[in-house]
């Protein structure tokens, strides 16, 4: 059956039904009720917390999925930290930021006319204003000091002209569309497919409204976030103005941009990049990410800072072996989140350097489909914190800490999943077969779970590789669950949170008998502890995951059937025909293809197809600019070729995200179920165990 056709299955049963309206799919769920396709509909999650200026309230997006228009959708709401009250501010808008007086918060949405828009609302009043609007989309919103301007990015197209001058056309002639010059290398980005020359610039304008104003020029882009100096006059954004910038991958500097008077200078000038710029409260120094231009595919990235006008560069955390990123400065420490072993935390360090003292030990809950860390903070000039938190049977809520009481301010999935029997999440550590490295993984067991008896298991395979999941909620994986299944997963080398070393036990081996190794150990593992029907097991990934799946079915025959979604089959042929070229050939190759193209073959799941006898479906947006649906079509081709049981599976209109949109995370799950269940052994799980 086609993709489209399950979508719709779902979605006209669920119209045809009482459950157009969200909140009622709770009310009318009997108790002990296992997770369902429909109910990820229901689901909501807190996101990008900002603690007011007068440290009383947090505003927050609280975002759910909008069952009619098949679309994720964001509303503000404001919470007191002391947990007092919780209510809506505005609908449809998401990602708010306060002004200095804590006044009016500025967000972005679409005008009326379809364009990009900032707009304003008076918190007293609630009257909202549009104040600027552009013809792209409008990134990094920060407000001046005095709350009198607002600076933004947005992108420019750039002054191109075709390389042939066309005819001229008679009036009413009906000529197809011209031809499209290309000379830039960045050509092409996921999630847009084939894009016009632009450059994202910097811009300033009124909040109360007005004509917005350019800061940068040149064929350059600029990214934030952006920082205003305290007195106003200029703000930090940092950008690659490197001649050959476009082949360069981690490079970039700091630059102060006048706002009143028009110059540009560049604040930092080590090799690598630094990026992120937040200023100090008393306005002299900025604290910003750090890392270095290496030919590796991890590396170590920092907290770094120096006085505003040039001075020595103090790296602060060279002595955490993890990567930092998202700055708050508060007071008088520096805060940053950081990744470990399946977890995100926030920790704080001084300006001058010292200890770095751990202050939150579990964001995370915003990414619903699969369970990769994620999670958003923020923190008060007086220290106060407020965070998403998930649970491994809920997605993000928000919590607030004042001193050293926390609280948990909302409880957004309790009328829908406190009435449903989830999967529960475990722990587990082996060895790999491999070399003995330690592996982390996890387990959901089903509801009502036995451990007397057997079940089919999934190994699902993160992507990346160098991400990493984490005991999260994942409505995919509590899907599989819900069908009877033991999902597991692990954190295999070259996974992020576990340090440098051993990020680069991937290096030049992505995919590999090595991380091969790790996956089939936990399968191992898993079969040992009693409960795993050997006769039933499947695996999956997707991305990074698609390929280390395809490349496992090349080198085993253990698994009854996989799903390879949007994977890499051939890497002679997929980074030349990628949005991801230039820093993939740089950082995850000892060579380009041409110079050393025996080691790219070896890379390739298409180089073990003539071992693999697995049922394999492969699964890819048609629009995929990151892996290219043609890579799935020659693993299809090579398998049809071979006589072994196989399947392609286009998602239309659909780039890399391909479970993006809420219909579609339930008929890619369900796909995978209904190949899965194709090849499952009957009557042999779960079942009492022999006696």
């Amino acid at each position: 059956m086609k993709f489209w056709v399950f979508a719709a299955m779902y979605l006209s049963g669920i119209a045809a039904s009482a459950l157009a309206e969200q909140g009622q799919i709770a009310a009318g769920s009997p108790a002990g009720q296992t997770f369902s396709s429909q109910d990820v509909f229901a689901l909501e999650y807190a996101d990008t917390p900002r603690i007011s200026p007068d440290g009383r309230y947090v505003l927050y997006t609280r975002r759910s999925n909008d069952i009619m228009t098949d679309r994720t959708r964001g509303a503000l709401w404001l919470a007191a930290l002391d947990g007092s009250s919780n209510r809506l501010v505005q609908t449809d808008a998401s990602g708010g930021e306060w002004s200095p007086l804590g006044d009016r918060i500025a967000y972005t949405d679409t005008d009326e006319q379809g364009r990009a828009a900032v707009f304003v609302r008076w918190m007293d009043s609630g009257q909202i204003e549009r104040v600027a609007a552009m013809p792209s989309g409008i990134s990094n919103l920060a407000w001046s000091p005095d709350g009198q301007w607002l600076a933004f990015t947005s992108r420019v197209a750039a002054d191109t002209a075709p390389l042939a001058k066309a005819p001229k056309k008679p009036a009413g002639a009906m000529w197809a569309e011209p031809f499209k010059f290309i000379d830039h290398a960045r050509y092409r980005r996921d999630g847009q497919g084939f894009v016009d020359v632009t450059f994202s610039h910097v811009f300033v304008a009124p909040a109360s409204g007005g004509t917005p104003r350019q800061l940068t020029t040149g064929d350059f882009d600029h990214s934030g976030p952006l920082a205003w100096t305290s007195d106003g006059g200029s703000i930090l954004a940092s950008s690659n103005r490197n001649k050959g910038w476009e082949l360069e991958t981690v490079e970039g500097d700091i630059w102060e941009l006048g706002v009143t008077t028009a110059f540009m200078r560049q604040v930092t000038s080590a090799g690598g990049s630094e990026s992120a710029p937040v200023i100090s409260p008393d306005g002299k120094s900025v604290a910003f990410v750090c890392q270095p231009n290496v030919k590796r595919p991890v590396w170590q990235v920092d907290l770094c800072v120096t006085t505003l006008g040039g001075g020595a560069v103090r790296n602060l955390t060279e002595s955490l072996d993890r990567e930092i990123g998202d700055i708050r400065w508060a007071g008088r420490h520096i805060y940053f989140s950081y990744d470990d072993r399946g977890l995100r935390k926030v920790a704080r360090v001084a300006p001058s350097g010292g200890p770095i003292e751990t202050v939150l030990e579990e964001l995370g809950g915003t990414s619903l489909g699969r369970p990769y860390l994620s999670g958003a903070y923020d923190v008060s000039a007086s220290g106060a914190l407020a965070w998403t938190q998930g649970r491994p049977d809920r997605p993000a809520d928000l919590f607030t800490q004042s001193g050293k009481q926390a609280r948990q301010l909302t409880r957004l999935n309790e009328d829908l999943l406190a009435h449903r029997q989830l999967g529960e999440v475990h722990r587990i550590t082996y060895a790999s077969s491999y070399d003995g490295t330690e592996i982390e993984g996890w387990y959901i067991t089903p509801p009502n779970f036995d451990p007397e008896k057997k079940y089919p298991l999934v190994l699902e395979i993160h992507g990346g590789p160098h991400l990493s999941y984490g005991p999260h909620f994942s409505a995919e994986l509590q899907r599989y669950a819900a069908e009877g299944y033991v999902v597991f997963y692990d954190n295999h080398r070259g996974s992020t949170g576990y340090g440098e070393a051993f990020g680069l036990l991937l290096e030049g081996k992505y995919s590999s008998p090595d991380d091969a190794a790790d996956h089939l150990s936990g399968v191992d593992a898993m079969i040992a502890a009693g409960f795993i029907d050997e006769k039933n097991l499947f695996v999956t990934g997707g991305s990074a995951g698609g390929i280390a799946t395809a490349y496992l079915v090349g080198l085993t025959d253990r698994f009854n059937a996989a799903v390879a979604a949007k994977p890499i089959i051939n890497w002679l042929s997929k980074p030349l025909s990628a949005d991801s070229y230039i820093s993939q050939l740089r950082h995850q190759f000892p060579a380009l293809p041409w110079e050393d193209p025996m080691h790219y073959w070896q890379r390739s799941p298409l180089s073990l197809v003539g071992n693999v006898s697995t049922p394999t479906m492969l699964m890819t947006g048609e629009l995929d600019q990151r892996t290219p649906i043609s890579e799935s079509e020659q693993f299809y081709q090579a398998l049809k070729l071979r006589g072994i049981d196989t399947a392609l599976v286009r998602v239309p209109g659909s780039y890399h995200g391909i479970a993006a949109r809420p219909s579609r995370l339930i008929a890619k799950v369900d796909n995978i179920l209904a190949w899965f269940e194709r090849y499952k052994v009957p009557g042999t799980a779960p079942q009492d165990p022999p006696r």
